[in-house]
Formats: C-alpha cells, structure tokens, sequence
C-alpha cells in the first residue's frame, strides 16, 4: 500500500480564545499539488504554518512520508526540516535586504551542514540557474531585483537541500499579472522534474484552476468542500 507523501488529520490551531484551525484533515502525493482555497481569514495560512511544524498545532497529526511528527522535538525535526520547506508570499520580506542574494541561496546549505568551500559557490550557482536567473545575480540584493526575481530566489533557496515537499503560501499573489505565469511555469516544471509534492494555498479561482491537480475549500477554519479521495488502496485512512 503506497503512503501519502504528507498526510495531516485533525489539525487544530488555536491562538488564545480563537479558533483558527479546526480538525483540517488532507493529504498530497509525490508529484501533485493540492490547493488550499478560501477567503482571508478563513485559516489557510494557520493551517500552512501548523502543517510544517513552524507553529505547534493544538490537537492533530501530520505525517511525512509516514512518519508522524507532532511528537517529535525541534531536535528530531531537524534532520527532516531540508525535505519540507515553505515559500512565502511576501517576495522581498523573506530575504535579507542587507545581504546578497547567493548569501541568501547559501544560507540553508551552510545551516544544514551541506555547504562545502569546494562545492558550495558552484551549487549556489546551479540553482540560481535552475529558478531562471543568471548567476552573476547572486551579487545582487534584493533591492536591486523585480518581485519575480526575488520570488525566484525563494525558490532556489527552497530547493537548496532537495526538498520533497514545498509549501507555497500564496507564492504569486504579491506579483505582477505580467510575472505570475512565469513564476507559476517553474513551478510546475520543477515539480514535474523533481517529482516535487505541493501544498499550494491560494484565494485566486483562476490561479488555482490553472496550476491545481485537486483543490480543498475552507471556510472558518474548516474544510468545506474537495479533496477527492486516493486511489482504491491507496489511502490509509
């Protein structure tokens, strides 16, 4: 029986009083994305931050390639953390603006242990290339750079330490009309490529029509609508 690539039951986020996340349940194969729509508000975000751990979820269960992790200590996670890496919608806001952008790229790489004085500079390179930008740009800061620019960035700095699962979190939504298709494009080849898992969130019908294998609604916390089911014996729920 083949396991979801990430498989999460029952998450619950609270923050004081509120309720922001409440028993989301969904799961995404190697090589697919699946869409989180819904209005703003509606815990989307919440949902993104709790799946990958970066804010401990009150009740629920996520699972990695079959492996559970809302048990696990922030030491156990940390070997994990390179395969399940988040893309954040704020272009500019997710990187250093007093740091070049190869610094930036680097940056996993050397918090890894991945990072090499021989093989480093070369791999910075390689994946700058790989997200559409020359090179020389890693001289750059990002003031110095479009949205999509630094957006590819990002991405590069995402796939840094060959990740299995991106989380994009409303990746193209700051982003000129004229730079979403691109920026959109490489995503769907580096998924293809790479065999790359997506849990794409995103409020734009027309975005998520386009980019999505399967989309889930929420509303208030909750999943309203979606998620077909896997194949027969496929899921393990």
């Amino acid at each position: 029986m083949t396991l979801p690539l990430f498989d999460v039951r029952g998450l619950v986020v609270r923050y004081g009083d509120v309720t922001a996340v409440d028993g989301v349940s969904f799961h995404l194969d190697a090589g697919e994305t699946l869409a989180l729509d819904g209005p703003s508000g509606c815990g989307k975000s919440s949902t993104a931050l709790a799946a990958l751990l970066l804010r401990r979820p009150q009740a629920g269960e996520v699972r990695f390639e079959g492996r559970e992790l809302t048990g696990l200590t922030e030491r156990e996670l940390r070997p994990l953390r390179p395969r399940m890496q988040p893309v954040f919608q704020d272009p500019y806001g997710s990187l250093n603006p007093r740091r070049p952008v190869r610094e930036a790229v680097a940056e996993p790489l050397k918090l890894h242990g991945r990072w090499t004085a021989a093989g480093g500079p070369a791999r910075v390179a390689e994946l700058l290339d790989r997200v559409g930008l020359d090179p020389a740009y890693g001289d750059r800061r990002p003031h110095e750079l479009s949205g999509g620019q630094c957006q590819r960035v990002g991405i590069a700095r995402a796939l840094a330490c060959e990740p299995r699962l991106l989380v994009l979190d409303e990746p193209v939504s700051a982003l000129d009309p004229s730079v979403r298709a691109g920026v959109l494009n490489l995503l769907a080849d580096l998924r293809d490529d790479l065999g790359l898992g997506y849990l794409f969130i995103c409020h734009d019908r027309a975005v998520v029509r386009h980019f999505a294998d399967r989309v889930i609604e929420m509303r208030e916390g909750r999943i309203s609508s979606g998620q077909p089911p896997r194949s027969p014996g496929g899921d393990p729920r």
